[in-house]
């Protein structure tokens, strides 16, 4: 029987909410959950979240009654007491635990509360992701019950006053249900392993022993565990390793730039499913083969508005400015990019996540992430974003038959003018030049804006190869090496000064 062919209980269909409804109306019902739950929390009597559930239109008073907050703002006002011990803070109860999310900025860790509303709510996402293969063609069914092999930080946490702290997905696998158990790959014992170079060695060691259909991670280290296998058994690619591996399941970064290298290392093609599970919950997943495009997760924990990336709501840094104007889910645009504010059910209240998304399918409410909103580069108008940045890598890359599994840019003066100033990984041999040519070329062919300062006042573009290790070296002196860390695709401020230290004591 084919996964196709699988009919759902109505019991659990209705549980897991799988009917298509109007993304309004269940994200009305979320907000009313969410609001219901936490009215009697410090939070939710200082909004008066009461008196916006009696409303007519309760989405648009929460709009007005509520700020809209950043992580500063959320901690310093709130969540700090959380830390302390002290429960109905934001939510219900008390916070056990929190993850550890630094993101790609060089800031201290923050502290993102995680609660077990929270964690069952990203389950049921989980889920609905997998029974969404039923929708795909040419599914290896068989390999739907291998192993899953899932790296991510380490299960062993630290221990706080009254709480545990670490990488959401080391809480997430410190909590896998019992049933997943013999699916879950390298296990509870390596899963705890913190230094991430000895992870890697025993995940390594004990390939021969596992059977995978599943790979899940950040593609980087995905990538790098793959070509370690392959070199360590002498093995023309990862299918003679694990040949029923049919299934990668990536998120955190777009895939496009490392898509070339990583097929290198494949015998067979295999399905790629892409997820946007940040620390905060579980945003949205791909449910369809073939679509650039991830559904918003719009009816369990996660009510979400979103603020028209432009000049009128974000300065040329990319911060927030005063009462911005904020949308609901059937305001917005196709083809717009919106920075995502969220609620949740951890205590999260109109939080600005950081990312910048662009709706694909408004009807299906269908996204693909552009960036993040200090992550686009704009010196001069260029309003270039991330998104632009790994399609031009995607077919630079193409074009010369070279991976290119990692990259950064950085804004810099140049002359009375600007510049940018490209830092690419790359252990193919490449011709700089042309590969710098390129990336130009194709900038301007997808961003119209770029295309016309490049004639003004984006008067250069530079660009310098160096060794993949390279990129991996300085994020382990960042202290951020491991399946958690993604690399800044846009280098700034005191990450800028120190990148371009580390490269120079490189080049010495």
């Amino acid at each position: 029987m084919g996964l196709i062919e699988i009919r759902i209980p109505s019991t659990i269909a209705k549980t897991l909410k799988l009917s298509i409804g109007s993304p309004k109306r269940q994200q009305n019902r979320v907000l009313k959950k969410l609001l219901k739950k936490a009215r009697y929390t410090e939070f939710g009597q200082a909004y008066h979240f009461d008196q916006i559930l009696l409303h007519k239109h309760p989405a648009k008073l929460f709009q007005q009654h509520v700020p809209i907050f950043d992580y500063d703002k959320i901690y310093e006002q709130w969540w700090h007491r959380t830390l302390e011990g002290i429960p109905d803070v934001c939510w219900p109860g008390k916070i056990k635990y929190f993850a550890l999310s630094s993101g790609t900025s060089g800031a201290a860790s923050k502290y993102i509360p995680i609660t077990n509303d929270l964690m069952k709510g990203n389950r049921i996402v989980m889920i609905k992701q997998l029974l969404s293969l039923r929708n795909y063609e040419n599914i290896p069914v068989k390999s739907i019950s291998k192993g899953w092999l899932m790296l991510g930080g380490s299960t062993e946490l630290q221990k706080g006053p009254g709480y545990y702290s670490g990488d959401l997905s080391g809480i997430t696998a410190r909590k896998v249900p019992f049933w997943f158990t013999p699916f879950y790959k390298p296990g509870k014992r390596i899963a705890r392993t913190k230094d991430w170079n000895t992870k890697l060695d025993e995940v390594v060691e004990e390939a021969p022993n596992w059977d995978i259909g599943f790979v899940v991670g950040v593609p980087a280290w995905i990538q790098m565990c793959m070509e370690m296998v392959i070199e360590r058994y002498n093995l023309k690619n990862i299918h003679e390793m694990w040949p029923n591996l049919a299934f990668y399941v990536h998120g955190g970064v777009a895939f496009e730039p490392y898509k070339k290298g990583f097929e290198k290392l494949l015998g067979k093609p295999i399905t790629y499913i892409e997820t946007y599970l940040a620390s905060e919950g579980f945003i949205a997943y791909q449910d369809r083969q073939d679509v650039r495009g991830m559904r918003l997760t719009t009816s369990e924990h996660i009510f979400l508005e979103f603020i028209p990336f432009n000049n009128d709501n974000f300065d040329q840094s990319g911060n927030i400015i005063n009462n911005p104007e904020a949308l609901l889910i059937h305001e917005i645009e196709e083809g717009k990019d919106y920075a995502i504010l969220i609620s949740t059910s951890a205590g999260a209240w109109r939080y600005l996540i950081g990312d910048t998304v662009r709706f694909t399918n408004k009807e299906r409410g269908e996204i693909i992430i552009t960036g993040r909103t200090k992550h686009f580069l704009s010196l001069v108008g260029e309003h270039l974003s991330v998104d632009n940045m790994n399609r031009a890598i995607e077919m630079a890359s193409g074009d010369m038959n070279i991976s290119i599994p990692e990259f950064t840019v950085a804004g810099i003066p140049h002359g009375s003018f600007f510049a940018h100033h490209w830092y690419i990984a790359c252990n193919d041999v490449v011709n700089a030049e042309q590969l710098r040519v390129a990336i130009d070329n194709h900038l301007k062919t997808l961003n119209d804006d770029y295309a016309v300062e490049r004639k003004s006042a984006l008067k250069e573009v530079m660009l310098t190869v160096l060794p993949e290790k390279s990129f991996m070296k300085f994020m382990e002196m960042k202290g951020k090496l491991g399946g958690q860390h993604k690399f800044p695709r846009v280098m700034k401020g005191k990450m800028l000064e120190d990148w371009e230290k580390f490269i120079a004591s490189v080049a010495l």
